[in-house]
């Protein structure tokens, strides 16, 4: 079974809580991100994904809308060397597409629904043709 550290992002973004909600969701534009790591005094304290920011944005966000306002606090996370089959019982179970891994209190990556999806794929895909 793979694990996840094989196939985690490693290129993450973070973010303050206190950041300006607009101006992350811009930066996940530029970077082409579907979520970021909100870090506060080094530690993870949350989550921003696009489904978030989509809600801020269906609310009538403000100019001082802030980070904190929308994230998801105290995310799941779990340890690179569980399983993708874990990661994928955890996100679907959790209603989630992003999931941070952990080393103690170190992020050290970030799973995706389609990074999950690759490793599907990479084993299902036809060679040769």
């Amino acid at each position: 079974m793979p694990v996840a550290r094989e196939h985690m992002s490693r290129d993450l973004l973070s973010v303050s809580s206190g950041d300006s909600l607009s101006e992350v969701a811009q930066r996940m534009v530029d970077r082409d991100v579907g979520a970021v790591l909100v870090m506060d005094g080094g530690e993870l304290s949350g989550i921003l994904t696009e489904r978030d920011v989509l809600r801020a944005v269906a609310a009538g966000i403000e100019a001082e809308t802030v980070v904190a306002d929308w994230m998801t606090r105290d995310p799941e996370t779990m340890g690179p060397d569980d399983t993708t089959q874990h990661a994928a019982v955890l996100m679907i179970h959790g209603g989630f597409r992003h999931l941070p891994l952990v080393e103690g209190s170190d992020v050290v990556g970030m799973l995706s629904i389609r990074d999950l999806m690759r490793v599907v794929l990479d084993n299902a895909a036809p060679r040769g043709v």
